[in-house]
């Protein structure tokens, strides 16, 4: 505890500075996009294992790149037009590869002893390279995990982010995964999200947080990211067409993530395919390409790796800016307090009951009857009013509404008009209710409403 105070106290004069120089959230979305592509560097125990998740209880000594060069990794993205790199700093088993003070489980206590994130970030900046950093919230060694999360874990997490962001410069974007991703079940109330996320920004105001979460949150709004990250081996697809959102799509040129004994010897993905169906494409809506490269256990990029990177700096350069976004709503960051709380409705269709619109599950939903004429979908927030300021609905088919709150026995109304976007975002000033009904005037085909969320914006 005494190291955490230590850092909070000192974050207490480091934050006035960052916050000197901060930019809009729009500009830095944009800066991002206009990057175009980066180079991920999958790099920490499970290196050393053959396995992409290590076992959290894997000795550090295991961990010893005898021969790391991290001026080659950067010279290989700077081969291939790259503008930045990204490199795990910890993975879901807990290793943090830099000088940390929050645990004994780093590459401090490996034979290596010496601080890999540091060298990364010095040598990516000395090649004139952006550097951001991977973060997993999701910690096996540390049980970082359901059913054993408590106060101390989250002032680690905290801990560890504030090193991360004081000590090694200029953090252009922190990309976390592991959290509310259906495989490591940690909820954004878990660990609070808007907590980490302003805390985040109270350090470096101009560092994007960038969520894994593609996997659950729909395409149409940013939900708890700043930059709607897809990861394509987690069968993620942006859509080459449609996207609106400032974006990530992020691949392996190897097999998997993290290197194996095979990689020197394997075919690494067509540089031609990289650029003409990835970096190109993308670049088009608005989505930055990050293509992974793993390091191996000396701590090198093996040479057919090296190669193609070489071979994508040919076939492809970068040509400045991308063109402009276009206009989208401001992340939701903060807790839905509509989730899982008491539900009616008018007649639903089948087995598709009211209880799927507030259950966290976009694949799930709430379905109109059919014969219902005027149908309607109403949660009850609890006894207490409770304070809101915006309300989410994500739906299908429904073109007219009424949005109402329930405030002293009496229903005020939100909004009442069309609205055809798939997801419907509404901000207002924070009212008080503990009811939140939609009642559907116009539809194309049975509504259904897949959540409607409410939430306390911090404004």
């Amino acid at each position: 505890m005494k190291n955490f105070f230590l850092t909070f106290l000192f974050l207490l004069f480091v934050s006035p500075l960052c916050a000197q120089n901060s930019k809009s959230l729009r500009d830095l979305q944009q800066g991002f996009i206009d990057q175009r592509f980066g180079m991920f560097i999958h790099f920490n125990i499970p290196t050393f294992m053959e396995e992409d998740w290590a076992d959290p209880d894997a000795s550090p000594s295991i961990f010893n790149p005898v021969k790391l060069d991290c001026n080659q990794w950067a010279q290989t993205a700077k081969d291939a037009n790259m503008t930045y790199g990204c490199l795990t700093t910890k993975h879901h088993s807990g290793f943090c590869i830099w000088d940390t003070k929050t645990t004994d489980y780093s590459v401090m206590s490996s034979p290596f002893k010496r601080d890999v994130v540091k060298e990364y970030a010095d040598a990516f900046r000395a090649k004139g390279l952006d550097v951001m950093l991977y973060y997993s919230i999701l910690d096996t060694h540390h049980k970082i995990r359901p059913g054993y999360i408590n106060v101390q874990q989250i002032d680690m997490i905290k801990a560890q982010l504030a090193e991360l962001l004081t000590n090694y410069g200029e953090v252009k974007a922190l990309i976390i995964d592991g959290w509310d991703a259906p495989w490591s079940r940690i909820s954004y109330d878990d660990i609070p999200f808007e907590d980490i996320y302003n805390f985040v920004k109270s350090i470096q105001p101009n560092c994007l947080v960038m969520d894994l979460n593609a996997a659950k949150y729909p395409a149409e709004v940013l939900y708890y990211t700043d930059i709607k990250s897809y990861e394509q081996g987690a069968g993620q697809h942006i859509s080459k067409d449609s996207n609106r959102l400032p974006a990530m799509s992020c691949l392996p040129i190897n097999p998997s993530w993290f290197w194996k004994i095979n990689f020197p010897t394997s075919p690494v993905k067509s540089p031609e395919a990289i650029v003409k169906e990835n970096i190109i494409p993308m670049n088009d809506v608005h989505c930055n390409f990050l293509l992974n490269a793993a390091p191996n256990r000396d701590g090198l990029i093996d040479d057919n790796a090296v190669e193609a990177f070489r071979q994508i700096g040919k076939l492809w350069k970068h040509n400045g800016p991308t063109k402009s976004l276009p206009a989208y709503d401001a992340p939701i960051i903060s807790s839905n307090i509509a989730k899982g709380k008491p539900t009616n409705s008018s007649w639903g269709q089948d087995m598709y009951i009211m209880d799927f619109a507030n259950d966290d599950k976009f694949s799930t939903s709430w379905i109109s009857n059919e014969s219902e004429k005027n149908p309607w979908l109403e949660i009850e927030l609890g006894d207490m009013e409770q304070c809101f300021n915006t309300v989410t609905i994500a739906q299908n088919n429904i073109t007219k509404y009424k949005l109402e709150y329930l405030h002293n026995n009496k229903w005020l109304t939100l909004f009442d008009g069309e609205n055809n976007n798939k997801i419907k975002v509404h901000r207002f000033d924070r009212v008080w209710g503990n009811k939140v009904r939609i009642s559907i005037n116009g539809f194309s085909a049975p509504p259904s409403i897949s959540e409607l969320g409410v939430y306390n914006e911090r404004r």
